[in-house]
């Protein structure tokens, strides 16, 4: 069981030649390019409509079906990922969505009526009914009762809204990580906050500090992976440990990975330090690649465009 190779997250990984040798046009593209999509990802579902947000994540999946990378690097990962998001956006669906605020004191129309109504009618109800949950001219649907649980517009956005961020957020930048080396990404975050050190900003640590926090990440995993395999190779049986035992377990393997990776911070900076404790511009890190004109200029017109139809219809 190696997890660092089986779903590589968050983590570059060199690549083969592709198939064909033609590799991805993903990895090609200009870093500052793929940060500024990974920003308007990021950036532009807020106060956005569902629409827009289904839209996204559409855009995601269609970008990793066709952007060349191997499918090792997600196709295990992509599936839980849609499961997780699919269980908390059914978790927010289901549980209340909090109180509802207070109505406005005002008479409804039917009470106001001259001759007294029947017995056998209903008593006037007042303004404000229940929120369906989908509404296409006369055609209507909700809300839908479940047991002590209902499910109307505002749980439902609830629960859309929570799915489609988490997808979005976590895989575009599984995407920029996976396709992007971390020299040049920090590169990149250094050219963007260049006009910062005017101001006196420590660009140059940042931009290391971003490094380090880069590099850090495949040594989490790798400690992660040890410890899952320490209790594997000793059959642990949780059913037969009972539910005291098992939380006594699962947080005596939270607490030695904690320990492991505070180590392991420990190591390297000691390292850093003996070396003197210099680091480099992030300009003097970025590997120069063979320009790739065309890909980068229609990825630039259809930032262009994807951020022109964020301004007309994301709000729908």
């Amino acid at each position: 069981m190696d997890l660092l190779r089986q779903m590589p997250i968050g983590q570059f990984v060199a690549e083969e030649g592709g198939e064909g040798g033609r590799g991805s046009w993903l990895r090609r593209l200009d870093p500052r390019l793929k940060l500024a999509w990974t920003m308007a990802f990021l950036v532009t579902p807020i106060l956005a409509g569902p629409i827009w947000r289904v839209a996204l994540v559409g855009l995601l999946l269609l970008i990793t079906a066709v952007c060349g990378l191997p499918w090792r690097l997600w196709g295990r990962s992509l599936p839980l990922l849609l499961a997780l998001c699919l269980l908390v956006g059914g978790l927010a669906t289901l549980l209340p969505a909090g109180g509802v605020g207070a109505a406005a004191l005002q008479r409804p129309p039917a009470e106001v009526r001259l001759l007294p109504g029947s017995p056998l009618e209903p008593p006037p109800q007042r303004a404000g009914m229940p929120w369906e949950l989908v509404r296409w001219g006369p055609i209507s649907l909700g809300p839908v009762s479940l047991g002590p649980l209902v499910i109307n517009r505002r749980s439902a956005e609830l629960g859309l809204n929570g799915a489609t961020l988490l997808f979005t957020l976590v895989h575009s930048a599984n995407l920029l990580l996976l396709s992007t080396p971390p020299e040049e990404l920090v590169w990149s975050f250094g050219w963007l906050l260049a006009p910062l050190a005017r101001l006196g900003w420590p660009v140059e640590r940042l931009g290391f500090t971003l490094l380090l926090s880069l590099r850090f990440l495949p040594l989490v995993q790798e400690e992660l992976q040890n410890l899952v395999r320490s209790v594997a190779t000793r059959a642990v049986n949780l059913r037969r440990l009972g539910w005291q035992l098992s939380l006594g377990l699962v947080l005596g393997v939270g607490e030695r990975l904690l320990a492991n990776l505070l180590l392991r911070s420990e190591q390297g900076a000691e390292a850093l330090l003996a070396r003197g404790g210099t680091w480099q511009p992030p300009w003097q890190l970025h590997r120069l690649a063979p320009p790739a004109r065309a890909a980068n200029l229609l990825v630039s017109l259809g930032l262009g465009l994807f951020l022109v139809l964020r301004w007309r219809v994301g709000a729908l």
